[in-house]
């Protein structure tokens, strides 16, 4: 059986230590600075902190992967709350700089020690410090979705009425681990990778509402699904209210996935192509709506990029970092909603205003079914119907209303 290494809102709780960085090849990526960003570093890291924080918006934002009046608040939050203090030798606004250079261009301590003039052990430290220090008031920056409707959904006529209980979307990333090689079978995922299987929870504005850190590589989406489901801290609805799923996922209360055997990510329809029903015309809604996941997950690695390698840390500290690199996502998204990696992101929403190519009229046929797909989560036969039957309500309003505006055209 899987065990859960760590879960959204305890991995804070306890204290890990990041390993030394003695063990690390010099060639091994990440041990060298960049020379975009090397260009110009002072004599220490006091001296670079602050050329960059007293010097345009633009060197925060490469080096720190944040705004300069975000980064300050930030340190103003983690200072107030107790979390992080001046030192003698390095100031709140070094700490974080260190930790936010480290994840922001996936540097090991060999590499941060040439430009900070520290010792190993002095980063190692103070990354930790900040980590730890993120992860103690992660969940102040994930709020839970709301009663009302989506801006998102409420504003466009593809969407609305159909998807008006819809909260966000929910999906899978499968983020790489280093482990030792005693631990590496159950991490190792389909592809042959060492991963760990991370769920997220989102909303269609490119917040995450929960996160759900630290399973294995080799355990499926549903099994994951069924912790964030089953724990202590679990993921939870609205009444009423859910999240859609794609085709690794089972149609089941709170949770709306495609039709299975129809066609569902854009790329699998021709060019031009027409949906025939209802159900190809839901698919492709669906799919275009649960975009936002894809979107999410692109811009928390662009900012990130630490979590697309696998770090020479301890596994927890690896399984911290996902949550904490989504808190300060969620807490920029907050403070700054215009930043130069979300406006990136949101450019990819122009694909929701593609028009919808006209349809060959046919008559519909009936769409009443049951996912077979072994669920772990035990709803009873009765609830499936249920949300089967929900699904196919949502189909058919949407094509009959699609065909009507049709023929009115």
């Amino acid at each position: 059986m899987l065990k859960v290494i760590a879960r959204t809102s305890e991995v804070g709780f306890a204290s890990f230590a990041m390993e030394s960085s003695d063990d690390e090849k010099d060639g091994a990526p990440g041990n060298y600075i960049p020379k975009e960003l090397s260009h110009g570093v002072q004599s220490n890291g006091a001296k670079f902190v602050d050329e960059v924080l007293n010097g345009q918006n633009e060197r925060c934002l490469e080096n720190f992967r944040m705004d300069k009046h975000v980064f300050y608040k930030l340190c103003d939050i983690l200072q107030a709350k107790g979390l992080l203090r001046h030192t003698n030798r390095i100031k709140i606004e070094e700490q974080l700089a260190i930790f936010m250079f480290i994840i922001g261009h996936n540097l090991r301590t060999r590499a941060v020690q040439e430009l900070f003039r520290y010792s190993g052990e002095t980063i190692s430290r103070h990354f930790n410090n900040v980590l730890n220090a993120i992860m103690a008031i992660s969940l102040d920056f994930f709020q839970p979705p709301g009663s009302d409707v989506p801006p998102e959904i409420l504003e466009d006529p593809r969407f609305y009425p159909y998807f008006q209980d819809c909260v966000g979307a929910v999906d899978g990333i499968h983020i790489p681990v280093m482990v030792g090689v005693d631990e590496q079978g159950p991490f190792r995922n389909k592809n042959g990778m060492l991963s760990q299987n991370v769920l997220a929870a989102c909303s269609f504005d490119l917040k995450f509402h929960y996160v759900l850190a630290g399973w294995e590589g080799s355990a499926s989406d549903l099994q994951v699904l069924n912790s964030a489901l089953t724990r202590r801290n679990k993921l939870q609805n609205p009444e009423g209210k859910y999240y859609l799923v794609d085709n690794k996922y089972a149609n089941m209360p709170g949770f709306i996935a495609p039709y299975h055997g129809v066609p569902y990510y854009l790329k699998e329809y021709p060019s031009g192509y027409h949906p025939q029903d209802a159900r190809e015309l839901f698919n492709q809604r669906h799919s275009l709506l649960r975009n936002a996941t894809d979107r999410i997950f692109g811009a928390l690695k662009a900012r990130f990029p630490i979590l697309m390698s696998a770090p020479p840390y301890p596994l927890q500290t690896q399984v911290k970092l996902v949550v904490a690199a989504c808190a300060i996502h969620n807490y920029i998204r907050r403070e700054k909603p215009d930043d130069w990696i979300f406006r990136t992101y949101e450019q990819d929403t122009a694909l929701l205003q593609i028009e919808e190519p006209l349809p060959h009229l046919e008559a519909e046929q009936p769409m009443m079914h049951i996912d077979t797909q072994a669920l772990d989560i035990g709803f009873e036969t009765e609830q499936l119907e249920i949300s089967s039957r929900l699904r196919d309500s949502i189909a058919t309003d949407m094509w009959n209303d699609y065909i009507r505006d049709l023929s009115a055209m």
